[in-house]
């Protein structure tokens, strides 16, 4: 893999590269940028991060 969209609510907020043996995020989205540079075991990581995050903003990104 050299990358992967993430996306949130059908929306893309971001990708992850491999990095270092991790995943690392890289925000596209500013509803995202707090975990922007954060590395994670997996995908699937990164979606629970994405909405741990949104939950206690009580935020779901819009398509522009």
């Amino acid at each position: 893999m050299t990358r992967q969209v993430i996306e949130y609510a059908g929306i893309p907020v971001g990708i992850v590269i491999p990095d270092s043996g991790s995943l690392k995020f890289i925000a596209v989205k500013f509803h995202v940028h707090d975990l922007d540079g954060q590395r994670f075991a997996s995908a699937s990581d990164v979606l629970r991060a994405i909405h741990k995050l949104m939950s206690a903003h009580g935020e779901i990104p819009r398509a522009a």
